[in-house]
């Protein structure tokens, strides 16, 4: 088996030379082992040291996201005939030797997609300030309940995918991609596996992504949405209209219980404009929610069709 180990990174100057060399150069059950860095429009010389300590490196002329650089890794690994490629932040976070436990599960055929996880094993559980640590909480209870299995931690950047889930992933969004990818997998019914790793957090260090913490929860909160909307829109818009129905009849039983007992439209016409206003929204998104579920069969015929694609895809050119 090959595997590809893709590094995204933006100004990692000080880090990318010791996470190359701490790579494992040979895994049980895998016969070669290629690093490759995704430079994200670094103003430094990342490029230039990933290259001296043996990486290819494919360098973004600006910096485009976390998500695009995941794109461009999977795009070369697809390519380049790869059979798993691991994803691992440059910056050290991770340790590069839990790389061959990441990847196990696929060897075996146990998994088709291995996710690292920072909180399955509280003995793992890194000391990050509490809102951090509650909002990873929550987005995991989200995506959780709309994938209807239980993950622990769906923004760890630290993953393993096998072949076949690289060409059957589907992802748009460009500013990040982990919790994306919980909910695309799981509507194709891949098998996820979450392993317990031990992370560094360093508390000086700014994230990349989570420069602010409100703007990433509403940027993650919108992919998500965007996603669960595409792949679930009888849920999505079924659910609006359910939401407007109720508040539509719980008003619409307010004026008719006011008629009843004074025989005047008076004093809670506002409850019967707003009933009907209600009653016609449900019935709209009632509507969107058909002729949108009649939809999901042609994204599913195109997503097999870009399947079918990518399966025979020679080695490219890579300069982007």
């Amino acid at each position: 088996m090959k595997l590809l180990v893709a590094m995204p990174c933006l100004n990692e100057a000080a880090n990318i030379a010791e996470v190359i060399g701490r790579v494992p150069t040979s895994i049980e059950g895998v016969s070669d082992i290629t690093i490759l860095v995704i430079d994200d429009g670094s103003t430094d010389n990342t490029s230039e040291i990933a290259i001296e300590n043996g990486a290819i490196v494919i360098k973004h002329r600006g910096n485009r996201g976390v998500g695009s650089a995941f794109h461009t890794a999977v795009n070369f690994a697809i390519e380049s005939s790869y059979d798993i490629m691991v994803n691992i932040d440059g910056d050290g976070q991770f340790n590069p030797a839990d790389i061959s436990k990441l990847i196990s599960p696929i060897i075996n055929s146990d998994a088709d997609f291995v996710s690292a996880s920072r909180f399955i094993d509280k003995a793992y559980t890194p000391k990050m300030p509490y809102v951090k640590l509650f909002g990873n909480h929550m987005m995991s209870h989200l995506v959780s309940s709309l994938c209807g299995q239980k993950f622990y931690d769906v923004s760890c950047g630290f993953r393993a995918y096998s072949r076949e889930t690289l060409l059957q992933i589907n992802l748009h969004g460009a500013f990040t991609y982990t919790q994306e990818t919980f909910i695309d997998l799981a509507s194709k019914r891949l098998c996820i596996v979450e392993i317990p790793v031990e992370v560094k957090y360093f508390k000086e260090r700014t994230s990349r992504v989570a420069k602010s913490i409100s703007k990433y929860a509403v940027n993650t909160f919108m992919i998500i949405t965007r996603i669960y909307r595409d792949y679930y829109p009888f849920k999505f818009f079924g659910g609006i209209s359910l939401f407007f129905l109720l508040i539509g009849i719980g008003f619409g039983l307010l004026f008719f219980y006011n008629f009843m007992l004074t025989r005047k439209f008076t004093g809670f016409l506002f409850a019967g404009f707003i009933s009907a206003f209600c009653m016609n929204t449900s019935m709209i998104f009632g509507i969107a929610a058909i002729s949108m579920d009649m939809l999901v069969r042609i994204r599913v015929n195109q997503e097999r069709t870009l399947y079918s694609l990518k399966k025979t895809l020679k080695k490219g050119n890579h300069d982007v």
